[in-house]
């Protein structure tokens, strides 16, 4: 097994066995392409998105934020193109009847799989298609990106608030994509949520705005701690960009099956609003007081939220030696660590001691977020379960914070994960620590 194998084996197994990620409907087998998030993967995709939302919307005056509906009329992707254009090129084994990608084949000429020989390649539509209401036959589908819900709500936005241009619309939500073969963990898989915007410009004032979101892309991977040295642009060729695109940047990523696409950044041209406006007849240019009405031209902006996570999770795991130990744990960011500290009593059987570290819990608790209680096993053990789930900050409550040591009272020990080391702090000081190592 290579390195990097057994790196991503190494990821996906302390995933389901810390509770980040499990397999979609595990106990019936599994559903390919499907992911379940538990309580730490929960913890994690919030701030991901909590950092991406502020960074890009509400920190902004120039962005409005949208929660488009996931099914929408059928017609949305007519205009858009998806129903005749969104496809895969599929093939399929002659011998074992596996189906597979035909541009991500190595070898064309046999199965990876059973080494039998391929039919012709076809075209595979890749959304989901569904039946609205009561009658048959009312078609509808589930979105393949969350883009269209930005586009067809531009002219109520514009209504709504009367923005000037340049101006974007933010949205963060779920995607569905009939994959043909889902795979790598969560980097592709059938059912994924998206943070995208949609940024409207004049038309001359295109290249301006793609610079400054290409340094934002930059700027979120750093603040959600994705290693710079790891992520790569790539100028993708005229062939090679969507019949939309003018310019497209793919920000690739090392994962540990390869370099990869984790983000795209797209000048998109009016092609959208021009789309939808002869698709519905309806006005869908912006009219500036005494200028001309423009259809306004798009830069794009697409994360996607479970490729960030992966990209962190990749970026995050460490292994190391720490006190003649091996030990494995998540180097996370303080704010995007689901989990900030543990508080935990340096034994149980104490209750005065129990008493007393339930008290500062609960005080940090309401003060600071994603606080935890941890009093299973002894101290050692808390110690490397929190550093696997990667919490920055070990918390105890020992003899000396009820006064055994008059000169500590009040104080209590604090072990920092990326160092081992332990300090003593003030209660009082525990709570102005974290939120500024948080804000860092």
């Amino acid at each position: 097994m290579s390195e990097s194998q057994n790196l991503m084996e190494k990821i996906v197994s302390l995933c389901k066995r810390r509770g980040f990620v499990f397999q979609g409907s595990e106990i019936y087998g599994g559903l390919a392409g499907t992911w379940d998030y538990g309580p730490l993967g929960v913890a994690l995709k919030k701030n991901i998105k909590d950092i991406w939302w502020n960074m890009f919307v509400e920190s902004r005056d120039d962005m409005y934020g949208l929660d488009a509906a996931i099914l929408m009329n059928p017609k949305v992707w007519e205009a858009s193109g998806h129903v005749s254009g969104f496809s895969d090129p599929l093939v399929e084994c002659k011998k074992c009847h596996h189906r597979f990608r035909a541009d991500q084949l190595e070898d064309v000429t046999k199965c990876p799989d059973c080494g039998g020989g391929f039919g012709e390649v076809r075209q595979f539509n890749m959304m989901f298609k569904t039946e609205i209401g009561a009658t048959e036959g009312a078609i509808s589908y589930l979105r393949p990106e969350t883009a269209g819900g930005i586009f067809v709500n531009f002219k109520n936005v514009v209504d709504s608030f009367h923005p000037k241009l340049p101006f974007g619309i933010g949205q963060i939500g779920k995607a569905f994509r009939n994959e043909i073969a889902p795979r790598d963990f969560v980097f592709r898989s059938r059912e994924f949520e998206q943070m995208e915007v949609e940024y409207f410009v004049r038309p001359e004032a295109w290249e301006e705005a793609f610079e400054a979101w290409r340094k934002g892309v930059h700027a979120y991977n750093e603040a959600v701690g994705i290693s710079s040295d790891a992520v790569h642009e790539l100028e993708v060729a005229d062939g090679d960009r969507a019949h939309y695109s003018k310019r497209t940047i793919d920000f690739e990523f090392d994962f540990p099956f390869g370099r990869k696409e984790l983000y795209g950044l797209a000048y998109r041209t009016n092609f959208d609003l021009s789309a939808h406006q002869a698709g519905s007849a309806q006005d869908l240019s912006y009219k500036a007081e005494g200028e001309e009405p423009v259809v306004p031209h798009v830069i794009e902006p697409s994360f996607g939220v479970d490729r960030t996570i992966l990209a962190v999770l990749t970026s995050a795991y460490t292994e190391d030696e720490l006190g003649g130990e091996t030990r494995t744990y998540l180097k996370f960011h303080p704010r995007v660590a689901p989990i900030k500290a543990a508080v935990s009593p340096l034994v149980k059987n104490k209750p005065h001691l129990v008493e007393k570290a339930r008290e500062i819990y609960n005080d940090l608790k309401k003060q600071v977020p994603q606080i935890v209680w941890d009093d299973n096993g002894n101290i050692g053990k808390r110690y490397r379960r929190q550093d696997e789930i990667g919490t920055p900050w070990c918390i105890t409550i020992d003899f000396d914070t009820l006064g055994e040591t008059p000169e500590l009272k009040d104080t209590v020990t604090v072990r920092d994960r990326d160092t081992g080391e332990q300090t003593r702090m003030p209660i009082a000081e525990l709570s102005s620590f974290i939120t500024s190592k948080i804000s860092l």
